[in-house]
């Protein structure tokens, strides 16, 4: 028998186009005064400045490898909330989606207290001519630590969804645990894998306050582009709103495959 899509025979009520509309203004009138207030006879000057440009690159870096950094951590932390039957396993949940909650710069004060040089491990690191607060390395563990629970409930989610069938059948016929998640679980939840790292990236470029807090301001070091629109601000309103400009667009070709692969997921579930 041969499904056909829900949408052709389901009904919306009439009202709820109200209240969708009005969220769909609140989300995009921002977005088209800001547009409306860019400078475009001097945009290509004020997007390409020195300054500019180190700061796209240093965030387009540390986000890649923020990101790497979340794929590396959040895929066993994930497998092992969604698999591992281990007391409290609630309460590390919590735990780990934390940084969804507090405030960015209260990570950053965490995560100083924690690798500055007067924090808890600074001393250690010190030791180790290891400097950690106020570098670029700064930047990718403030980008990592907001960036990873986006992952990890992308991923467990995935994973709850796709069920343990076929790693039962796989166990059964002799395949050894590491097999079974390198064969079996890794490619089955490969879309919530990718959707995952896709929002751990969007989240690495715009971070901000848990950054400036731990990373600083230093240009072509730890400036990157939300703090370098943040510095704009004040000394040059249109190089700032230009720079917003680019972060969205650059964001918006970031998620577009995120939707499409939202999309089709939804219409081969029908």
């Amino acid at each position: 028998m041969t499904s056909t899509p829900l949408a052709g025979r389901v009904g919306l009520p009439r009202w709820l186009f109200v209240p969708a509309a009005l969220g769909a203004a609140f989300v995009l009138l921002p977005l088209v005064a800001m547009v409306l207030r860019v400078d475009w006879g001097g945009f290509g000057s004020l997007v390409t400045s020195q300054s500019a440009r180190d700061a796209l690159w240093l965030s387009l870096r540390t986000s890649a490898c923020s990101t790497a950094l979340c794929v590396v951590l959040g895929v066993p932390m994930a497998v092992v909330l969604a698999r591992a039957r281990i007391p409290g396993r609630g309460v590390l949940r919590s735990l780990v989606l934390l940084p969804l909650v507090i405030p960015p710069v209260v990570s950053g004060i965490a995560l100083l207290y924690t690798f500055g040089r007067r924090g808890l491990l600074g001393h250690t690191l010190d030791v180790l001519g290891v400097e950690v607060a106020f570098t670029t390395a700064a930047v990718i563990m403030a980008q990592t630590f907001v960036a990873l629970p986006f992952l990890v409930i992308s991923l467990e989610g995935a994973l709850e969804t796709a069920g343990q069938r076929y790693e039962v059948v796989a166990a059964t016929l002799g395949a050894a645990p590491s097999t079974v998640f390198r064969r079996v679980t890794l490619p089955l939840v490969l879309p919530g894998l990718l959707s995952g790292a896709v929002l751990a990236f969007a989240r690495s470029l715009g971070e901000f306050g848990a950054t400036i807090t731990f990373a600083g301001s230093l240009q072509g070091t730890t400036a990157t582009l939300p703090i370098q629109i943040y510095l704009e601000r004040v000394t040059d309103p249109d190089a700032a709103v230009a720079l917003s400009l680019v972060l969205v667009v650059v964001a918006v070709l970031v998620i577009a495959p995120l939707s499409r692969q939202a999309a089709r997921t939804g219409r081969g579930a029908l």
